[in-house]
């Protein structure tokens, strides 16, 4: 069995990242009639939930996976096949929805679970994201 002194173990942070989807349309209201996303449109939701811990617990988790599970409700019974702009507190960007969520998350599960919300990235296309970075507390 290998052990420290063989490969001593560095000093730093652990980080994971989880993805979820939804299914869900919208339009940005704000915008100009001719923009083509002030038209109802839809898009395959990837939202990556990316959490932090100096130490690990457990086993040696930041947080256990499953733990993140009502996360994944919350966005299958409020947000997935709705219309966003139509629920939503704040106009439905993706810069908009990843702050949102990183709200929701914080109030609702953080206080549960070992490690800190870092980051959430909300993905509507494979090419383009935004991702809303949470401050140091």
């Amino acid at each position: 069995m290998l052990d420290e002194a063989v490969v001593p173990l560095p000093a730093g942070t652990f980080t994971i990242g989880k993805t979820f989807t939804f299914e869900a349309g919208h339009r940005l209201p704000s915008l100009p009639p001719d923009h083509k996303c002030s038209r109802q449109h839809g898009h395959s939701y990837q939202v990556e939930v990316i959490l932090n811990a100096p130490a690990l617990t457990g086993p040696g988790f930041v947080a256990d996976f499953g733990d993140l599970a009502p996360f994944k409700t919350f966005l299958d019974t409020e947000l997935d096949h709705h219309n966003l702009h139509e629920i939503l507190p704040v106009e439905p960007t993706s810069e908009n929805l990843a702050r949102f969520l990183a709200g929701w998350f914080i109030h609702h599960l953080e206080p549960q679970i070992p490690g800190r919300l870092v980051a959430i990235r909300v993905r509507e296309t494979a090419r383009s994201w935004a991702r809303f970075d949470v401050e140091p507390q």
